[in-house]
Protein backbone atom coordinates (compact mmCIF):
# COMPACT_ATOMS: atom_id res chain seq x y z
CA UNK A 1 0.00 0.00 0.00
CA UNK A 2 1.29 3.54 -0.40
CA UNK A 3 2.88 4.78 2.38
CA UNK A 4 0.94 8.29 3.95
CA UNK A 5 1.41 10.03 0.52
CA UNK A 6 -1.64 12.24 2.00
CA UNK A 7 -0.01 12.62 4.42
CA UNK A 8 1.29 16.33 4.02
CA UNK A 9 -1.06 17.35 1.86
CA UNK A 10 -2.42 20.69 3.05
CA UNK A 11 -6.68 20.09 3.90
CA UNK A 12 -8.61 22.52 1.48
CA UNK A 13 -11.74 21.21 2.68
CA UNK A 14 -14.12 20.73 6.21
CA UNK A 15 -16.11 17.49 4.77
CA UNK A 16 -15.86 15.35 2.05
CA UNK A 17 -18.37 13.46 -0.23
CA UNK A 18 -18.38 9.58 -0.78
CA UNK A 19 -21.13 7.59 -2.38
CA UNK A 20 -23.36 10.51 -2.08
CA UNK A 21 -22.85 11.07 1.69
CA UNK A 22 -21.19 13.85 3.61
CA UNK A 23 -18.57 13.07 6.49
CA UNK A 24 -17.07 16.19 8.26
CA UNK A 25 -13.30 15.99 8.08
CA UNK A 26 -12.03 14.26 11.12
CA UNK A 27 -11.47 17.04 14.45
CA UNK A 28 -9.40 14.74 16.14
CA UNK A 29 -7.90 10.84 15.52
CA UNK A 30 -11.19 8.61 15.03
CA UNK A 31 -10.61 4.95 14.96
CA UNK A 32 -13.74 3.18 13.77
CA UNK A 33 -13.81 -0.68 14.99
CA UNK A 34 -15.70 -3.64 13.42
CA UNK A 35 -16.10 -6.54 16.19
CA UNK A 36 -16.53 -9.14 13.99
CA UNK A 37 -19.38 -11.53 14.85
CA UNK A 38 -19.88 -9.39 18.19
CA UNK A 39 -23.64 -10.37 18.69
CA UNK A 40 -25.52 -8.32 20.97
CA UNK A 41 -25.55 -11.12 23.38
CA UNK A 42 -21.81 -10.55 24.25
CA UNK A 43 -22.14 -6.99 25.00
CA UNK A 44 -25.07 -7.26 27.23
CA UNK A 45 -23.50 -10.73 28.60
CA UNK A 46 -20.20 -8.96 28.78
CA UNK A 47 -21.35 -5.79 30.72
CA UNK A 48 -23.13 -8.03 33.23
CA UNK A 49 -20.43 -10.27 33.59
CA UNK A 50 -18.21 -7.45 34.41
CA UNK A 51 -15.89 -7.92 31.87
CA UNK A 52 -16.77 -4.37 29.62
CA UNK A 53 -16.62 -1.91 32.29
CA UNK A 54 -15.19 0.88 29.68
CA UNK A 55 -18.24 0.07 27.21
CA UNK A 56 -20.47 0.25 30.10
CA UNK A 57 -19.43 3.38 30.79
CA UNK A 58 -20.29 4.87 27.57
CA UNK A 59 -23.97 4.27 28.45
CA UNK A 60 -23.49 7.32 29.83
CA UNK A 61 -20.26 8.91 28.74
CA UNK A 62 -21.27 8.32 25.24
CA UNK A 63 -23.97 5.93 23.34
CA UNK A 64 -24.45 2.16 23.21
CA UNK A 65 -27.32 1.19 21.20
CA UNK A 66 -27.71 -0.81 18.26
CA UNK A 67 -28.06 -1.54 14.39
CA UNK A 68 -28.92 -3.29 11.60
CA UNK A 69 -26.09 -5.20 9.44
CA UNK A 70 -26.57 -5.98 5.61
CA UNK A 71 -27.98 -9.56 4.22
CA UNK A 72 -26.22 -11.50 3.66
CA UNK A 73 -25.09 -11.10 7.22
CA UNK A 74 -21.39 -12.15 6.42
CA UNK A 75 -17.84 -10.22 6.52
CA UNK A 76 -17.16 -9.03 3.22
CA UNK A 77 -20.21 -7.79 2.88
CA UNK A 78 -21.15 -5.70 5.97
CA UNK A 79 -17.20 -4.55 6.08
CA UNK A 80 -17.54 -3.46 2.54
CA UNK A 81 -20.91 -1.57 3.99
CA UNK A 82 -19.32 -0.07 6.36
CA UNK A 83 -15.65 1.31 4.53
CA UNK A 84 -18.35 2.81 1.58
CA UNK A 85 -21.60 3.64 3.87
CA UNK A 86 -24.10 2.29 1.59
CA UNK A 87 -25.59 -1.23 0.78
CA UNK A 88 -24.95 -3.90 -1.64
CA UNK A 89 -27.02 -2.60 -4.18
CA UNK A 90 -24.75 0.04 -4.72
CA UNK A 91 -21.29 -1.74 -3.61
CA UNK A 92 -21.25 -5.00 -5.23
CA UNK A 93 -20.23 -7.05 -2.65
CA UNK A 94 -22.89 -9.38 -1.66
CA UNK A 95 -20.81 -12.06 -0.08
CA UNK A 96 -17.70 -13.46 0.64
CA UNK A 97 -18.56 -16.30 -2.47
CA UNK A 98 -20.10 -15.79 -5.35
CA UNK A 99 -21.16 -17.59 -8.47
CA UNK A 100 -20.16 -15.85 -11.87
CA UNK A 101 -23.65 -15.90 -13.86
CA UNK A 102 -21.97 -15.42 -16.86
CA UNK A 103 -18.72 -17.81 -16.66
CA UNK A 104 -21.01 -20.44 -14.14
CA UNK A 105 -17.51 -20.04 -12.37
CA UNK A 106 -17.51 -20.18 -8.47
CA UNK A 107 -15.35 -17.39 -6.82
CA UNK A 108 -14.01 -16.46 -3.25
CA UNK A 109 -13.75 -12.90 -2.48
CA UNK A 110 -9.94 -11.82 -1.40
CA UNK A 111 -9.97 -8.50 -3.91
CA UNK A 112 -11.54 -5.81 -4.81
CA UNK A 113 -12.45 -6.60 -8.46
CA UNK A 114 -16.02 -6.42 -7.43
CA UNK A 115 -16.17 -3.66 -5.55
CA UNK A 116 -18.73 -1.13 -7.60
CA UNK A 117 -17.95 2.29 -5.69
CA UNK A 118 -15.03 4.06 -3.61
CA UNK A 119 -14.50 4.32 0.22
CA UNK A 120 -14.90 6.84 3.12
CA UNK A 121 -11.66 5.75 4.01
CA UNK A 122 -10.08 6.49 0.12
CA UNK A 123 -11.86 10.21 0.21
CA UNK A 124 -10.75 10.82 3.78
CA UNK A 125 -7.08 10.57 2.79
CA UNK A 126 -7.25 11.98 -0.78
CA UNK A 127 -8.45 15.59 1.53
CA UNK A 128 -5.18 15.08 3.08
CA UNK A 129 -6.02 13.36 6.25
CA UNK A 130 -3.51 10.40 7.80
CA UNK A 131 -5.44 7.66 7.38
CA UNK A 132 -5.09 3.60 8.64
CA UNK A 133 -6.79 0.08 8.09
CA UNK A 134 -5.40 -2.75 10.03
CA UNK A 135 -7.71 -6.34 9.28
CA UNK A 136 -7.19 -9.41 11.29
CA UNK A 137 -8.24 -11.15 7.78
CA UNK A 138 -6.04 -10.37 4.81
CA UNK A 139 -9.07 -11.24 2.35
CA UNK A 140 -10.58 -7.97 3.20
CA UNK A 141 -7.30 -5.44 3.23
CA UNK A 142 -7.86 -4.92 -0.95
CA UNK A 143 -11.37 -3.68 -0.33
CA UNK A 144 -11.00 -1.89 3.34
CA UNK A 145 -7.60 0.16 1.36
CA UNK A 146 -9.11 0.35 -1.91
CA UNK A 147 -7.71 3.57 -3.19
CA UNK A 148 -6.92 5.13 0.48
CA UNK A 149 -3.24 6.50 0.50
CA UNK A 150 -1.98 5.55 3.64
CA UNK A 151 -0.87 2.95 5.95
CA UNK A 152 -2.87 -0.65 5.64
CA UNK A 153 -1.54 -4.75 6.48
CA UNK A 154 -3.42 -7.25 7.99
CA UNK A 155 -2.64 -9.48 11.28
CA UNK A 156 -1.99 -12.51 8.53
CA UNK A 157 0.44 -10.53 7.08
CA UNK A 158 1.35 -7.52 8.94
CA UNK A 159 5.22 -7.18 7.32
CA UNK A 160 3.79 -6.35 3.86
CA UNK A 161 3.27 -2.65 5.10
CA UNK A 162 6.11 0.55 4.90
CA UNK A 163 5.87 1.06 8.27
CA UNK A 164 9.39 3.62 8.24
CA UNK A 165 7.15 6.07 9.25
CA UNK A 166 6.61 4.53 12.66
CA UNK A 167 10.51 3.34 12.67
CA UNK A 168 9.57 -0.32 12.32
CA UNK A 169 9.93 -2.62 9.31
CA UNK A 170 6.47 -3.97 9.73
CA UNK A 171 3.83 -4.87 11.48
CA UNK A 172 5.90 -7.56 13.80
CA UNK A 173 8.48 -5.03 14.75
CA UNK A 174 5.36 -2.33 15.52
CA UNK A 175 3.61 -4.20 17.60
CA UNK A 176 6.28 -6.58 19.14
CA UNK A 177 5.39 -9.98 18.22
CA UNK A 178 4.89 -12.73 15.55
CA UNK A 179 2.40 -12.53 13.70
CA UNK A 180 -0.85 -14.82 15.21
CA UNK A 181 -2.87 -17.81 13.99
CA UNK A 182 -4.88 -17.62 11.67
CA UNK A 183 -7.07 -19.49 13.81
CA UNK A 184 -6.91 -17.52 17.40
CA UNK A 185 -8.14 -14.91 18.90
CA UNK A 186 -4.40 -13.09 19.52
CA UNK A 187 -5.54 -12.32 14.82
CA UNK A 188 -7.95 -9.52 16.47
CA UNK A 189 -5.80 -8.27 19.16
CA UNK A 190 -2.78 -7.94 17.26
CA UNK A 191 -5.17 -5.84 14.82
CA UNK A 192 -6.46 -3.43 18.10
CA UNK A 193 -2.34 -3.93 18.94
CA UNK A 194 -0.95 -2.47 15.86
CA UNK A 195 -3.63 0.34 15.81
CA UNK A 196 -3.47 1.62 19.18
CA UNK A 197 0.99 1.82 18.00
CA UNK A 198 -0.45 3.69 15.40
CA UNK A 199 -2.57 6.16 17.23
CA UNK A 200 0.33 6.87 19.54
CA UNK A 201 3.04 7.51 17.12
CA UNK A 202 1.54 9.02 14.04
CA UNK A 203 -1.98 9.92 15.41
CA UNK A 204 -3.84 9.26 12.15
CA UNK A 205 -7.15 11.08 11.54
CA UNK A 206 -8.72 8.21 10.90
CA UNK A 207 -8.06 4.45 11.78
CA UNK A 208 -10.12 1.18 10.46
CA UNK A 209 -9.49 -1.91 12.82
CA UNK A 210 -11.92 -5.08 11.64
CA UNK A 211 -11.28 -8.37 13.82
CA UNK A 212 -11.91 -11.73 13.33
CA UNK A 213 -14.65 -13.58 14.33
CA UNK A 214 -12.38 -16.70 15.81
CA UNK A 215 -13.69 -16.71 19.78
CA UNK A 216 -17.16 -15.74 18.75
CA UNK A 217 -17.86 -18.93 16.03
CA UNK A 218 -15.89 -20.81 19.37
CA UNK A 219 -17.18 -20.06 22.56
CA UNK A 220 -20.95 -18.72 23.71
CA UNK A 221 -21.57 -15.69 25.19
CA UNK A 222 -20.58 -15.94 29.43
CA UNK A 223 -17.70 -18.49 28.56
CA UNK A 224 -14.69 -18.28 30.12
CA UNK A 225 -12.92 -17.98 26.65
CA UNK A 226 -15.15 -15.07 25.41
CA UNK A 227 -15.20 -13.50 28.16
CA UNK A 228 -11.09 -13.19 28.57
CA UNK A 229 -11.00 -12.14 25.10
CA UNK A 230 -13.87 -9.53 25.16
CA UNK A 231 -12.42 -8.07 28.80
CA UNK A 232 -9.41 -7.70 26.48
CA UNK A 233 -10.81 -5.94 23.64
CA UNK A 234 -12.34 -3.66 26.25
CA UNK A 235 -8.94 -2.23 27.75
CA UNK A 236 -7.70 -1.56 24.20
CA UNK A 237 -10.92 0.61 23.66
CA UNK A 238 -10.29 2.31 26.84
CA UNK A 239 -6.81 2.78 25.61
CA UNK A 240 -7.70 4.50 22.49
CA UNK A 241 -10.02 7.01 24.61
CA UNK A 242 -7.07 7.62 26.85
CA UNK A 243 -4.86 8.79 23.69
CA UNK A 244 -7.69 11.15 22.86
CA UNK A 245 -9.69 9.34 20.10
CA UNK A 246 -12.99 9.33 19.27
CA UNK A 247 -14.02 5.81 19.01
CA UNK A 248 -16.86 4.30 17.19
CA UNK A 249 -17.85 0.33 17.38
CA UNK A 250 -20.11 -2.05 15.56
CA UNK A 251 -20.55 -5.47 14.01
CA UNK A 252 -20.50 -7.38 11.04
CA UNK A 253 -23.18 -9.77 12.04
CA UNK A 254 -23.71 -11.53 15.22
CA UNK A 255 -23.47 -15.11 16.15
CA UNK A 256 -26.28 -17.89 17.09
CA UNK A 257 -25.86 -21.43 18.04
CA UNK A 258 -27.25 -23.59 15.43
CA UNK A 259 -26.65 -26.48 17.22
CA UNK A 260 -29.57 -29.27 18.75
CA UNK A 261 -29.62 -30.36 22.15
CA UNK A 262 -27.66 -33.59 21.43
CA UNK A 263 -25.13 -31.03 20.34
CA UNK A 264 -25.58 -32.32 16.77
CA UNK A 265 -25.59 -29.52 14.05
CA UNK A 266 -29.10 -28.15 13.17
CA UNK A 267 -28.59 -28.21 9.14
CA UNK A 268 -30.68 -28.53 6.01
CA UNK A 269 -28.20 -29.62 2.58
CA UNK A 270 -30.93 -27.93 0.57
CA UNK A 271 -29.11 -28.54 -2.84
CA UNK A 272 -29.61 -32.23 -1.63
CA UNK A 273 -33.13 -31.70 -0.74
CA UNK A 274 -34.03 -29.94 -4.15
CA UNK A 275 -32.06 -32.12 -6.36
CA UNK A 276 -34.07 -35.43 -5.00
CA UNK A 277 -37.09 -33.59 -5.67
CA UNK A 278 -36.67 -31.79 -8.50
CA UNK A 279 -33.82 -33.87 -10.67
CA UNK A 280 -30.06 -34.35 -11.00
CA UNK A 281 -28.62 -31.01 -12.74
CA UNK A 282 -31.49 -28.98 -11.58
CA UNK A 283 -30.19 -26.13 -9.62
CA UNK A 284 -26.93 -25.12 -7.69
CA UNK A 285 -26.80 -23.42 -4.31
CA UNK A 286 -24.27 -20.74 -3.31
CA UNK A 287 -23.39 -20.58 0.26
CA UNK A 288 -21.95 -16.94 0.63
CA UNK A 289 -20.67 -17.42 3.79
CA UNK A 290 -17.59 -19.65 2.40
CA UNK A 291 -13.89 -18.02 3.17
CA UNK A 292 -10.93 -18.72 3.87
CA UNK A 293 -11.60 -19.24 7.44
CA UNK A 294 -13.81 -22.37 6.61
CA UNK A 295 -13.06 -23.92 9.61
CA UNK A 296 -15.15 -21.98 11.77
CA UNK A 297 -18.36 -22.99 10.57
CA UNK A 298 -17.97 -25.60 7.78
CA UNK A 299 -18.85 -22.88 5.27
CA UNK A 300 -22.63 -22.98 6.69
CA UNK A 301 -24.78 -19.92 7.50
CA UNK A 302 -28.20 -18.64 7.60
CA UNK A 303 -28.60 -17.30 4.05
CA UNK A 304 -28.18 -19.46 0.39
CA UNK A 305 -28.44 -18.35 -3.13
CA UNK A 306 -30.41 -21.16 -5.71
CA UNK A 307 -28.89 -20.90 -9.23
CA UNK A 308 -31.19 -22.69 -11.84
CA UNK A 309 -29.18 -24.71 -14.19
CA UNK A 310 -31.72 -25.58 -16.27
CA UNK A 311 -35.43 -24.19 -16.97
CA UNK A 312 -37.58 -25.07 -14.22
CA UNK A 313 -40.45 -24.49 -11.74
CA UNK A 314 -39.49 -21.47 -9.56
CA UNK A 315 -42.36 -21.10 -7.61
CA UNK A 316 -42.73 -24.88 -7.43
CA UNK A 317 -38.72 -25.08 -5.95
CA UNK A 318 -39.74 -22.05 -3.70
CA UNK A 319 -42.78 -23.46 -2.19
CA UNK A 320 -40.81 -26.78 -1.60
CA UNK A 321 -38.09 -25.12 0.16
CA UNK A 322 -40.43 -23.48 2.65
CA UNK A 323 -41.16 -26.83 4.12
CA UNK A 324 -37.72 -27.84 4.77
CA UNK A 325 -37.26 -27.76 8.44
CA UNK A 326 -35.48 -24.33 10.21
CA UNK A 327 -36.23 -22.44 6.93
CA UNK A 328 -37.64 -19.16 7.75
CA UNK A 329 -38.37 -17.28 4.12
CA UNK A 330 -37.88 -17.65 0.65
CA UNK A 331 -37.72 -15.16 -1.36
CA UNK A 332 -37.43 -14.44 -5.24
CA UNK A 333 -34.55 -12.96 -6.34
CA UNK A 334 -36.93 -9.21 -7.46
CA UNK A 335 -38.47 -9.34 -3.46
CA UNK A 336 -34.89 -10.09 -2.17
CA UNK A 337 -33.24 -7.30 -3.75
CA UNK A 338 -35.36 -4.49 -2.96
CA UNK A 339 -35.87 -5.69 0.29
CA UNK A 340 -32.36 -5.86 1.43
CA UNK A 341 -30.81 -3.70 -1.32
CA UNK A 342 -29.06 -6.10 -3.11
CA UNK A 343 -27.36 -5.94 -6.67
CA UNK A 344 -29.86 -8.21 -8.93
CA UNK A 345 -27.06 -8.99 -11.32
CA UNK A 346 -25.13 -11.27 -8.84
CA UNK A 347 -28.41 -13.05 -7.06
CA UNK A 348 -29.46 -16.24 -7.66
CA UNK A 349 -33.48 -17.22 -8.94
CA UNK A 350 -34.15 -17.04 -5.74
CA UNK A 351 -33.12 -16.89 -1.88
CA UNK A 352 -33.56 -18.98 0.95
CA UNK A 353 -33.01 -17.98 4.81
CA UNK A 354 -33.03 -20.14 8.11
CA UNK A 355 -34.35 -19.14 11.39
CA UNK A 356 -31.96 -18.27 14.03
CA UNK A 357 -30.82 -21.46 15.24
CA UNK A 358 -30.71 -23.39 12.00
CA UNK A 359 -27.73 -23.50 9.44
CA UNK A 360 -28.40 -24.45 5.22
CA UNK A 361 -25.87 -25.85 3.40
CA UNK A 362 -25.73 -27.03 -0.41
CA UNK A 363 -24.42 -30.97 -0.62
CA UNK A 364 -23.61 -32.65 2.86
CA UNK A 365 -20.39 -33.44 0.78
CA UNK A 366 -19.42 -30.02 0.39
CA UNK A 367 -19.37 -29.09 3.89
CA UNK A 368 -16.63 -30.56 6.50
CA UNK A 369 -17.60 -30.14 10.50
CA UNK A 370 -15.01 -32.92 11.37
CA UNK A 371 -12.73 -29.16 12.10
CA UNK A 372 -15.29 -27.84 14.73
CA UNK A 373 -13.62 -30.35 17.14
CA UNK A 374 -16.22 -31.20 19.20
CA UNK A 375 -17.34 -27.73 20.33
CA UNK A 376 -20.82 -26.53 19.42
CA UNK A 377 -21.63 -25.00 16.04
CA UNK A 378 -22.37 -21.34 15.75
CA UNK A 379 -22.90 -19.54 12.77
CA UNK A 380 -24.49 -16.34 10.71
CA UNK A 381 -25.63 -15.09 7.84
CA UNK A 382 -29.21 -14.82 7.96
CA UNK A 383 -31.80 -12.81 9.66
CA UNK A 384 -31.46 -13.88 12.68
CA UNK A 385 -27.68 -12.26 13.40
CA UNK A 386 -28.33 -8.72 11.46
CA UNK A 387 -28.91 -6.74 14.55
CA UNK A 388 -25.34 -5.39 16.30
CA UNK A 389 -24.02 -3.10 18.29
CA UNK A 390 -23.06 0.54 17.88
CA UNK A 391 -21.44 2.10 20.29
CA UNK A 392 -19.83 5.53 20.60
CA UNK A 393 -16.80 6.97 22.96
CA UNK A 394 -18.21 10.33 23.30
CA UNK A 395 -22.42 11.44 23.10
CA UNK A 396 -24.07 11.83 20.64
CA UNK A 397 -25.92 15.46 19.23
CA UNK A 398 -29.14 15.97 19.59
CA UNK A 399 -30.19 14.70 15.99
CA UNK A 400 -28.09 12.02 16.10
CA UNK A 401 -29.92 11.04 19.27
CA UNK A 402 -32.91 11.46 17.65
CA UNK A 403 -32.19 9.07 14.90
CA UNK A 404 -30.39 6.55 16.92
CA UNK A 405 -33.69 6.21 19.54
CA UNK A 406 -36.33 6.69 16.65
CA UNK A 407 -34.59 5.86 13.39
CA UNK A 408 -33.55 2.66 11.44
CA UNK A 409 -29.35 2.72 12.08
CA UNK A 410 -27.50 0.63 10.23
CA UNK A 411 -23.93 -0.50 10.87
CA UNK A 412 -22.90 1.15 7.52
CA UNK A 413 -23.83 4.93 9.09
CA UNK A 414 -20.86 4.40 11.90
CA UNK A 415 -18.60 6.65 9.98
CA UNK A 416 -21.84 8.95 9.94
CA UNK A 417 -21.86 8.72 13.54
CA UNK A 418 -18.50 9.17 14.32
CA UNK A 419 -17.45 12.05 11.64
CA UNK A 420 -20.50 14.37 11.68
CA UNK A 421 -23.07 12.96 14.85
CA UNK A 422 -21.04 12.96 18.12
CA UNK A 423 -20.14 16.44 20.36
Amino acid sequence: MPQMSSAHRPQTTTHVEANGRTYALPRRPTVVVCLDGFDPEYLERGIADGVLPTIAALRTKGYVGSALASIPTTTNTNNTSIVTGVPPAVHGINGNYYLDAETGEEIMVTDARRLRCGTILGAVSKAGVQTAVVTAKDKLLKVLAYEMDGIAFSSEQPNTADLSAVGASGGEELVGRARPDQYSADLSLFALDAGLKLLASLKPGLMYLSTSDYVQHKYAPGDAEANAFHAEVDKRIARMIELGATVALTADHGMADKAAADGQPNVVYVEDALTAKFGAGSVRVICPIADPFVRHHGALGGFVRVHLLKPGDIAAMMTYARSLPGVELVLDKATVCERFQLPPDREGDFAIFTDRATVIGARREDHDLSALGGHRLRSHGGIGEQRVPLILSRPLTPEYREWAETGVVRNLDVFDFALNGVS
